[in-house]
């Protein structure tokens, strides 16, 4: 029987999800829909954002990219897409590819030639041969806004307003609330009406701020969150990022339930040497309803990155288990 799973976030974290989720799907005929963030605002999407409007195509290009087939053509085809562009010494003239990932500026043409952001991503899926789809929250742009207190380490009880993904991301403060802009976007239809048939709904790896509480700040995306008859599962982070710096595990874990009140969580996954001492993440995941899952998933190298094969190994028995 196939398994439905809808995977939230953006960047490095869903791609590592997505990965691993790609080497269980043949054991556990999983079907893969990846909901990304549509905020980044660095970097080479910024600039396509800036000049040309539309969607930031990066996060969207890395989830295809982790969900790209096996065939030798489309493996090449995955690294033309991460293919940035050098700068090229030119006297008297600027460099304007320089940074640029190919994949991003395809992007940018298919949503410019076909009009709609979902369309361009399935062609760009085909054309990779992805295993799963990739959806944007919203077929519309949003900024990040973060309160944050002590960014200015001189003044450290000051509480300031930092607005975009990119500078919420690599904030020294601490994060005390979070907004888009606008309030409300509208989700897209195609995310919706997957988390309403979905039969799990996977939050995590990632940033926290940036790239996996931004879906919950979409009113539409929330609603079906909670209406989903979806089992949930939290895949927790291997270390702190600068947005996060000075919240625990288990406040990664409030963080959701202050931004949706009303959600409950089956399991949480998380690596034994990341955790520490595991009962306050235990107790954290019996707030949210569900059972703490520890198992080694980061790579060898010391490294807080998830490796893709022990990650795909942790979900198999978890994604598999009868309710």
């Amino acid at each position: 029987m196939t398994i439905r799973v809808v995977a939230f976030g953006g960047g490095h974290g869903l791609s590592a999800s997505l990965r691993a989720l790609r080497r269980c799907a043949p054991e556990l005929d999983l079907d893969i829909t990846a909901v990304v963030t549509v905020g980044d605002d660095g970097g080479s999407s910024g600039r396509l954002r800036a000049e040309r409007g539309g969607l930031p195509p990066g996060d969207l290009r890395q989830a295809l990219v982790a969900l790209a087939g096996d065939h030798p053509a489309t493996r090449r085809s995955a690294g033309l897409f991460q293919h940035r562009f050098a700068e090229v010494a030119a006297a008297g003239r600027g460099d304007g590819l320089a940074g640029h990932a190919v994949g991003n500026l395809l992007l940018c043409g298919l949503m410019e030639l076909l009009g709609d952001p979902v369309a361009a991503l399935e062609h760009a899926g085909a054309m990779l041969g992805a295993v799963g789809r990739v959806l944007p929250m919203s077929r519309q742009p949003v900024d990040i806004e973060a309160r944050v207190r002590g960014a200015d380490p001189g003044r450290p009880d000051e509480v300031c307003t930092v607005r975009g993904q990119h500078q919420v991301a690599v904030t020294t403060g601490r994060v005390e609330s979070l907004r888009l802009t606008p309030q409300a976007p509208a989700a897209c239809a195609e995310a919706v009406a997957a988390i309403g048939t979905a039969d799990w709904l996977i939050f995590g790896p990632g940033s926290w701020y940036t790239s996996v509480l931004p879906h919950l700040l979409v009113p539409q995306l929330a609603a079906a969150i909670l209406a989903s008859p979806a089992r949930r599962l939290v895949t927790l982070n291997l270390a702190a990022e600068k947005e996060t710096l000075g919240l625990s595990v288990a406040d990664h874990l409030a963080a959701l339930r202050w931004y949706l009140p009303e959600l409950t969580v089956d399991f949480v996954l998380a690596d034994a040497k990341a955790v520490g001492d595991p009962e306050p993440v235990h107790g954290a995941a019996e707030s949210l309803g569900a059972r703490l899952v520890l198992a080694p998933v980061a790579v060898d190298d010391g490294t807080p990155r998830h490796d893709p094969a022990a990650l795909g190994a942790a979900l198999v028995p978890v994604l598999g288990a009868d309710r």
